[in-house]
């Protein structure tokens, strides 16, 4: 099978030297100058592996992307009248065995987009890498993502003080792990990695993977919250099969820290909605960040 998207078209070369695809023709651009750190093994070609018996998401079927070799950015910014100058990197999810890679990606993109924040797509690699960690190879390219993101806010028209990160499910883990944790995650590999990492802000949709499942209701050893870490907003459905203590947990230990949070915990709605919708009160949480966002003063022009 082919792979889902083509290699580096020109004008996808000439975005990554500074031109800004708009929402209409957005096109990928590699993150990496090489390999990403640690690819030894050849993957199969991208595919989507999304079956005709499997269940749809809201009214349509959804893209189930794999063997993601060659990480990249996809930037949907906003019309000039609209841009607010803030910046949301988004991280799909799907367990790191696959992306989901439109309704938790690219819509949520165009989504942010048309109310003035400019929505960037990454595609991380997908299946895990590291059994032991299998959130490491997502997470080494969030933080890369998110220097690439701010060491080109000029050229985008971003603030290099707004740019966040939103991701779902297991990209909830990867774009929370991009927040939280200090030091980046692999070896510097040019002045783009001398740009900071972290994000000045996370949105965090029904995350995954920071409960420590062998004493429930409890963080993995790895999640240390503090002041510094940056200010999130968090959603969860209470009937979600991945447990709701995942946000719970996080905002608690947030509010210990006195970081700005706010969490939404609807009743029902289960899990893998993204931006579909699912007849459920939890797919206005779009509505909810947008609103978050203003209150925060993140979309707020700058002159």
């Amino acid at each position: 099978m082919k792979p889902l998207f083509a290699k580096l078209s020109f004008l996808s070369f000439l975005i990554c030297g500074g031109l800004i695809a708009t929402a209409a023709d957005p096109q990928p651009f590699n993150i990496w100058p090489a390999k990403a750190p640690g690819e030894v093994k050849e993957l199969p070609p991208e595919q989507d592996v999304n079956k005709p018996t499997d269940k749809p998401v809201g009214d349509r079927k959804i893209i189930k992307l794999t063997n993601v070799s060659t990480p990249q950015l996809t930037v949907y910014s906003p019309p000039a009248d609209k841009r607010n100058g803030c910046a949301v990197i988004i991280c799909p999810g799907g367990g790191h065995n696959i992306l989901a890679y439109d309704h938790e990606g690219t819509e949520c993109a165009e989504f942010f987009a048309a109310h003035g924040v400019t929505g960037i797509v990454l595609k991380y690699r997908v299946p895990a890498r590291n059994p032991d960690k299998r959130w490491e190879a997502a997470v080494q390219d969030t933080q890369r993502a998110i220097s690439v993101v701010r060491s080109r806010a000029a050229e985008w028209q971003i603030d290099p003080q707004r740019i966040g990160i939103l991701g779902f499910s297991a990209g909830g883990e990867t774009a929370g792990l991009a927040a939280i944790l200090t030091k980046r995650q692999y070896d510097a590999v040019d002045k783009i990695d001398e740009v900071s990492c972290r994000p000045d802000f996370a949105a965090l949709i029904y995350a995954a993977g920071f409960e420590n499942k062998k004493e429930p209701w409890t963080l993995q050893d790895h999640i240390k919250i503090d002041s510094a870490t940056p200010q999130m907003f968090l959603v969860h459905a209470q009937d979600d099969g991945v447990s709701v203590a995942n946000s719970v947990l996080l905002f608690q230990e947030l509010k210990k820290a006195k970081v700005p949070a706010e969490l939404h915990v609807y009743s029902s709605g289960g899990h893998g909605y993204g931006m579909r919708n699912t007849g459920h009160a939890v797919n206005n949480w779009p509505d909810r960040c947008i609103d978050w966002l203003t209150q925060q003063g993140l979309t707020k022009k700058k002159d």
